[in-house]
């Protein structure tokens, strides 16, 4: 089974979708993945880009999407390395790059900035793997 480490972006797109990981995919996040994505649908909300209503369905369906969820102390420490490594201010993105070296085969992330941080740290994979 390949397992793919998801950000934020992904969740929510697949979320849209009504789906989870494909057919012999495993999804692998960081637990700071399920709050960046409730600020990035809420802002989306508040910006009315999306209904209340909705915003709060895909919340629901991405709690409800199988994937292993870390957020442990190899994972935390992991985490503090890679940001430390990458002179990072903010050790949340590399929560992401953390997860996915421990735990994944390779990232699929739509957001660029995480995606420049994740060369040379990290498999990437694009999100067609996961049917995007």
């Amino acid at each position: 089974m390949t397992r793919f480490g998801i950000d934020a972006l992904v969740a929510i797109r697949l979320a849209e979708q009504g789906r989870g990981a494909q057919e012999g995919a495993q999804l692998v996040a960081p637990a700071t993945m399920r709050s960046d994505a409730l600020r990035i649908v809420y802002r989306q909300v508040a910006a009315g880009e999306r209904q209340e209503r909705d915003g709060i369905e895909l919340i629901h369906a991405i709690a409800g999407t199988p994937m292993r969820v870390l957020g442990d102390k190899v994972s935390l420490r992991t985490a503090w390395r890679i940001a430390a490594e990458l002179g990072l201010d903010d050790p949340v993105p590399a929560t992401y790059l953390a997860v996915t070296r421990l735990q994944a085969d390779a990232l699929v992330a739509l957001d660029p900035a995480l995606l420049r941080l994740a060369e040379g740290v990290v498999p990437v994979a694009p999100p067609s793997v996961l049917g995007l």
